[in-house]
Formats: structure tokens, sequence, C-alpha cells
């Protein structure tokens, strides 16, 4: 029994200890570069769709999201994160992205009702929602 705790305080320690290793870092830049080429997935997508297919922003975004969170999915998935695709990882992710979206929402309005511009807005959302969404990830998504 003295085993088994000591062993668990072991893996405790090991898995905090982790959050700043090499491991984690290799995946946090994983992540970013994923996420780099989700939103390149997105513009891909919705350019066409708004552009040649004459769709309406809300739906060609709305298409534009579900391609690029799949494709986050299957990046994050595999390459930042050495993980196996499945149902409920991929029902983790999604509801991790859709906090991600609530979250740029929030701070966008809270942004514009506080009178700061676009880019003010746009550092926030950059510097809270990714960082959020990685911890997520990592605990929950791929735990």
């Amino acid at each position: 029994m003295l085993h088994a705790k000591s062993r668990a305080a072991r893996t405790r320690r090991d898995s905090i200890r982790g959050l700043h290793g090499n491991e984690t870092l290799g995946r946090l830049f994983r992540f970013g570069i994923s996420g780099v080429i989700a939103t390149g997935i997105h513009i891909a997508v919705a350019t066409p769709l708004i552009y040649l297919m004459h769709a309406s922003q809300p739906s060609a975004n709305g298409v534009a999201f579900v391609v690029a969170n799949v494709g986050s999915y299957l990046l994050n998935t595999l390459w930042s994160f050495g993980a196996k695709p499945g149902r409920d990882s991929y029902l983790r992710f999604l509801t991790v992205s859709l906090m991600g979206l609530g979250m740029t929402l929030a701070i966008s309005v809270g942004a514009q009702a506080l009178g700061a511009g676009y880019w003010a807005g746009l550092a926030a959302i950059l510097s809270v929602v990714p960082a959020v969404t990685f911890v997520l990830h990592r605990r929950w998504t791929y735990r």
C-alpha cells in the first residue's frame, strides 16, 4: 500500500514537473503551429465560399470552422499530443474549441464595451485563448 501511494505521489509530481519540461514546450510549439495551419484552412475554405460561391459570411465561416476544427483535431491529436484519434477525444476537443470560441466572443464584447480598439482586443484574445485551450487539451482532451 505504501508503495502504491509513493508511486501515485511520484506520478503527480512528474506530471506537475512535466508542465515546464521540454516535452511540454515541444507540444506547445506544435500546438501553435497547428493553430496557424488550422487558421489557414479556415481562410482557404471560407474565402472561396464567400467570393466564388457567394455564400454569406456566417454560413461560409460556419463551414470553414467545421473543416478547420477537424483538421486541427487531427493535427493536434497525431502531432502535438501524439494521441490516438477517437470519438470521445474529438467530442472533448470540440467542447474545448467551442469554449475557445466563447472566450473569443466574450473578450471581443468586453474590449468593445471598454472602448478598446480591434488590435487591443485581438491581443487580449491571442494572449488568453490559446493558453487556456492548450491547458484544457493537455489536461482533459488528451488525458
